[in-house]
């Protein structure tokens, strides 16, 4: 049985809607009126005239909540959205005014109500079901900035020359965040992600070569240690790096056997001179004014 808004449509010669659910019962034909002659003006425009307006009443469910009991506010939205398309297409087929007034209210009454659930459907937060749980907040990594380590220790055995790098709560992280990376005269350390921060450490010119297979690394606590594989077992290392080498031998005083002792020793007292700070060079400068005066006067003491 068509609804009483398909009646409506019949009289106006729409096809009847196929979507809308009837939620009240069709009305009963008018009854106690005698019909105008078929094919008068009156015929075809009175059953509109009253249809229609009993229509309204019968048919609120199909033009306003009724329908909005089922489905979400999404599906209430859609339900109203094509209710409104429909009357719109009424408005546009009568030519009472009665009946085009009675369609305007219902067609602002069912735009306001479009605004109120679009309203609710922004406002709305999800509801989680009773055995979900929310989804855990996980903070981001923050690395920070990276620092450069330059305090470490080291010693050697046969096999093995052994770094000591400190660094609080390094045994506390994650072991893929200890990184070394090794060449056969150099290494790498980096850590990172430790107190906020990053710490890196490269060596590079290493005395001798090392294995590279057989460098390792190990994480104690609060302390790094590199193991780097001698590639010549039992060789002693003097130095770490071969920069280092080459400093300690620079600051070594340089004695020439083949030339005149007291050359030699005035070659000691020139760098000492050089090298000595203000106090060292005044000392210097008094002892060699009063070797001076001495020899003037024939004494060759000094």
């Amino acid at each position: 049985m068509a609804s009483a808004l398909d009646e409506v449509r019949g009289r106006l010669g729409l096809r009847p809607s196929p979507r809308l659910p009837r939620c009240a019962p069709h009305l009963p034909p008018l009854a106690g009126r005698r019909r105008p002659p078929a094919g008068s003006a009156a015929a075809l425009r009175a059953p509109v005239t009253f249809t229609c307006l009993r229509a309204l009443g019968a048919a609120g469910c199909e033009l306003g909540t009724g329908s909005l009991a089922r489905g979400s506010v999404h599906d209430a939205a859609v339900q109203l959205q094509k209710d409104l398309e429909e009357v719109k297409v009424l408005l546009e087929k009568t030519t009472r005014k009665r009946v085009r007034d009675a369609l305007t209210a219902e067609k602002n009454k069912i735009e306001t109500e479009i605004k109120n659930k679009m309203q609710q459907k922004s406002q709305k937060k999800p509801e989680l079901l009773d055995n979900e749980k929310p989804a855990a907040v996980v903070a981001p990594i923050t690395t920070g900035y990276t620092v450069k380590i330059s305090n470490y220790g080291w010693d050697q055995s046969d096999k093995f020359v052994k770094i000591y790098i400190t660094l609080t709560g390094v045994h506390q992280v994650p072991t893929e965040n200890v990184q070394v990376h090794f060449t056969e005269r150099s290494f790498d350390l980096l850590v990172k992600n430790l107190n906020g921060k990053s710490y890196s450490m490269i060596v590079n010119n290493l005395l001798k070569p090392i294995s590279v297979e057989g460098s390792s690394k190990k994480v104690k606590t609060d302390t790094v240690l590199i193991l780097c594989r001698k590639k010549t077992e039992n060789m002693r290392w003097e130095y770490l790096t071969q920069v280092e080498k080459e400093c300690k031998e620079k600051e070594k005083p340089s004695y020439d056997t083949e030339t005149d002792p007291s050359e030699g020793l005035m070659n000691v007292l020139k760098k000492i001179y050089e090298d000595g700070d203000d106090d060292m060079k005044r000392t210097i400068n008094k002892a060699w004014v009063e070797s001076r005066e001495k020899q003037a006067k024939g004494d060759t003491e000094f």
